[in-house]
């Protein structure tokens, strides 16, 4: 048997347990890239090219993973099965491209990898590339085929997992390349409000520029707006307000002012008084803007105070 060199967590990261050198030698090598003892392993003949592990792990997904372009190449010109998947619906694909390694994807392809392969949660090598911000990947992964509309189980594109990241080179590869800017999680998240949530502004930015719905609601009834003016992303309220979001009461009854006082975020109050909002307006449980500073420090209070008082007159 194989044994059991290598594990990898819930997130498809490859985690390293103690190896056991002699029966996983063929695994030991090609994590450390050793062609050498990996030529010595597989020319004895005594090493299975396509040996698994109890996950299902080869040694070729494993230089995949580390980038070891001279061992991949080893393997597959051994006749190692490149389209192999784990347990988990990973393939020696996905992990090259989750970790950059854009040499080994590229000799993958030449070898006939294919893009179609899912894990079990949804996961393709482009979502992987796109989750950790590999641009060139996603390129070469466009253009082997690979569809740019993949979603993970709950419904997160490429585009969505870039701007979640803040991603820019990767989010204008995406839309340049037919993204749908507005094509939102199943929770109803779009991409640009994620992005707001993370206060990513040039994503934002770039975002609103081609197109996205600036006041598209999550399923809980909250605008990115909204959710930049809670977190006190100044940056990001900017580029919403160049683009005249709604500033009055949301369908779940609150307004992004309310969410600016109460979280106590005194720039937020005053771009969002600056743009219109009104600070008279109730939120659903009759709850006014200066009321909703019960919970705000004194000091944010008194300014906001004062910014209240001047918008009044």
């Amino acid at each position: 048997g194989c044994g059991l060199p290598f594990t990898f967590d819930g997130d498809h990261q490859l985690t390293l347990p103690r190896e056991t050198p002699l029966a996983n030698a063929a695994f030991w090598a090609a994590r450390k890239g050793n062609l050498a003892l990996l030529q010595l392993l597989l020319n004895s003949g005594r090493v299975d090219v396509d040996c698994r592990d109890s996950l299902g792990t080869t040694a070729l997904m494993v230089a995949s993973h580390y980038g070891h372009i001279e061992c991949v190449r080893e393997l597959v010109l051994q006749g190692a099965d490149i389209n192999l998947q784990r347990e988990s619906g990973t393939t020696a694909l996905f992990f090259a491209a989750q970790q950059g390694h854009n040499a080994v994807v590229r000799f993958l392809f030449e070898f006939g990898a294919s893009t179609e392969f899912r894990t079990k949660d949804g996961g393709t090598a482009l979502l992987a590339a796109c989750q950790y911000g590999h641009t060139r990947v996603v390129e070469t992964l466009l253009k082997h085929g690979a569809n740019i509309h993949d979603q993970l189980c709950d419904g997160a594109t490429a585009l969505f997992l870039a701007a979640q990241g803040g991603y820019l080179d990767v989010i204008r590869l995406l839309l340049s390349s037919g993204a749908k800017v507005n094509q939102p999680r199943q929770d109803g998240t779009a991409p640009l409000w994620i992005a707001s949530q993370m206060g990513h502004s040039e994503i934002v930015r770039v975002m609103l520029l081609r197109g996205a719905e600036r006041d598209a609601t999550r399923n809980d009834g909250t605008t990115a707006l909204l959710k930049a003016a809670n977190k006190g992303y100044h940056d990001v309220i900017e580029e919403l307000l160049k683009f005249s979001p709604a500033l009055g009461l949301l369908k779940n009854g609150t307004s992004a002012l309310h969410a600016a006082v109460l979280g106590g975020n005194v720039k937020a109050v005053a771009l969002l008084l600056e743009a219109g909002a009104d600070p008279s307006l109730r939120n659903k449980v009759h709850f006014g803007v200066s009321r909703a500073c019960k919970n705000v420090p004194v000091k944010t209070l008194n300014i906001v105070s004062s910014m209240l008082l001047l918008n009044s007159f």
